[in-house]
């Protein structure tokens, strides 16, 4: 079976290389490998841009254009716009019917990008509900593996657990129910109530431990038979048959990719290197790069790891010139300005071809909308296949009743 993978970007601004060393190559890869769906997150930027969206649109252009260029390929893979498909808000909306606050406030990135993001109010629904919709982006499709790099493993998590809990509430056949109320009864209130609190401390709170707990604690209940303990145990982890798949992590290696300051490359710390900036502001911003602080004169030897230049060239420069570049560094031998010259040589030729082809499809704005268009219908597709088994498990599904 063809594993299916799930990826989207925010259209918050144009892309920079470490998108593309860190996020795109993975991409072009994967696409021949599995049936991918790769997104444009439009609703997902406005969770924190919903005062400010007039450069959303033409941002969404620019990222399908940026995609088409690096080679993400529309017959290889689903390419569309998040609004175009309305059953990730569909979906996204029967998950939040039964998703525990608590939930969505112990996410990570929920505290933390309050913090980061001070200037802007998101104290909204839209914000504190985003891993609902990012939930629904994964599961409408059947993931198999979501990547994502190390640092957001516990982001999927949500997905996982709110994919087991719809399952455990809407997957199980009347018969379980019922061999779980007999075994509830069987138990007596105290030792019930103390059941129920292990489950919430699983459910909600996301406690491993309390798995461990429940199993010795029933393992210890005389008047449950094996069916009950089987059936109780099952309640608890939210167990049932799969409605929807629970997708797993395909982690990603890190990003290598320093921006021009030696930290990640980020729009946030103001290091980047958009993917179409234009040649001459390209060797004007590594030739002004930071070097190592003890070379003050020309003639004063260097440590190549103390140099944000050195950074980059463990990414585009051979052994032969890294070689070079140290050598000349320690021994004063060669100055700033020609370490950086091979450096800027590399960049210019990674970014000629996608410059290349960017300016190709940004000259076919009609075939741009046959993309998403085409991509938005196969998206469709499959996400309405999920939703009708999402609506017959909840019982909404209202056919007209013979009276």
């Amino acid at each position: 079976m063809t594993e299916i993978i799930v990826s989207g970007m925010r259209p918050t601004g144009r892309l920079h290389l470490g998108h593309y060393h860190g996020v795109l190559k993975s991409w072009l890869r994967l696409q021949d490998e599995a049936e991918c769906y790769f997104f444009i997150a439009d609703w997902h930027a406005l969770t924190t841009h919903y005062e400010t969206t007039q450069g959303i649109r033409e941002a969404v252009w620019d990222m399908l254009i940026e995609w088409l260029a690096v080679g993400v390929d529309p017959d290889k893979a689903v390419l569309f716009i998040q609004s175009h498909v309305p059953q990730h808000a569909e979906l996204a909306l029967l998950l939040g019917m039964l998703t525990p606050l608590s939930w969505l406030e112990r996410v990570p990135t929920f505290k933390d990008q309050q913090e980061k993001l001070r200037e802007r109010d998101l104290t909204t629904f839209g914000f504190l509900g985003y891993p609902l919709l990012m939930t629904a982006d994964i599961l409408l499709y059947g993931a198999h593996k979501v990547p994502v790099g190390a640092d957001q493993v516990a982001h999927l998590e949500i997905s996982r657990e709110l994919a087991r809990r719809f399952n455990s509430f809407y997957g199980r056949d009347a018969g379980a129910a019922a061999q779980v109320e007999k075994g509830l009864q069987a138990l007596g209130k105290r030792a019930a109530k103390t059941f129920s609190a292990l489950q919430r401390r699983f459910q909600q709170d996301g406690d491993a431990l309390a798995v461990a707990e429940a199993v010795e604690f029933l393992g210890q209940q005389a008047g449950l038979s094996a069916g009950m303990r089987e059936q109780l145990l099952a309640q608890l982890e939210g167990k049932g048959r799969e409605i929807l798949r629970e997708p797993q992590v395909l982690l990603t290696a890190a990003s290598k990719m320093p921006g021009l300051d030696g930290q990640k490359m980020s729009k946030s710390y103001g290091n980047t290197i958009p993917l179409r900036e234009a040649p001459e502001m390209v060797q004007k911003k590594i030739r002004t790069m930071p070097t190592d602080p003890a070379r003050v004169a020309r003639t004063d030897p260097g440590t190549p790891e103390k140099c944000p230049v050195w950074a980059l060239h463990q990414i585009y420069s051979g052994p032969e010139t890294q070689s070079w570049v140290r050598g000349g560094c320690t021994t004063a031998n060669i100055g700033c300005l020609d370490c950086k010259q091979p450096l800027i040589e590399a960049v210019l030729a990674e970014q000629a071809p996608i410059r290349e082809r960017a300016e190709y499809w940004a000259a076919r704005p009609e075939q741009l909308q046959e993309i998403v268009h085409g991509g938005a219908q196969r998206a469709r597709q499959r996400a309405e296949q999920t939703l009708e088994r999402v609506r017959a498990a909840m019982g909404l599904t209202h056919e007209q009743r013979d009276f």
